[in-house]
């Protein structure tokens, strides 16, 4: 199980660094334009990608073993981040839409064994 969720957060950081790379050159401008983000880290910005936290951080919260949470919670942070930059341009919103949304679908069954309900 345990290899299950750190491939799963894998897949989670690489789609979030790929996405933070096709947003391309656009994030220094709408972060130096944008300056009123808030550093509470709640909201991407993009429904896929908020309904996906909420959803995987409800089945951690409640499902994954205490001494697993610190280290996907700390990882799940770290995948908000890069998704927050990349939704910050019109190319990295529409391809973080696909990436969580399947995100969501792979959760859905390698979490599974943890008996959380999507």
């Amino acid at each position: 199980m345990t290899t299950k969720l750190a491939l799963l957060f894998s897949l989670c950081l690489s789609v979030g660094a790929l996405m933070l790379a096709c947003g391309g050159g656009g994030t220094e401008n709408a972060n130096a334009n944008g300056g009123t983000t808030t550093a509470s880290g709640d909201k991407i910005g993009v429904a896929e990608c908020d309904e996906y936290i909420q959803k995987y951080e409800a089945c951690v919260n409640s499902k994954v073993p205490e001494a697993m949470r610190a280290s996907i919670k700390g990882s799940m942070e770290t995948a908000r981040k890069m998704w927050k930059d990349a939704a910050a341009t019109p190319q990295g919103k529409a391809g973080l839409a696909t990436a969580c949304k399947q995100a969501l679908e792979t959760a859905k069954s390698s979490m599974g064994s943890y008996g959380c309900s999507w």
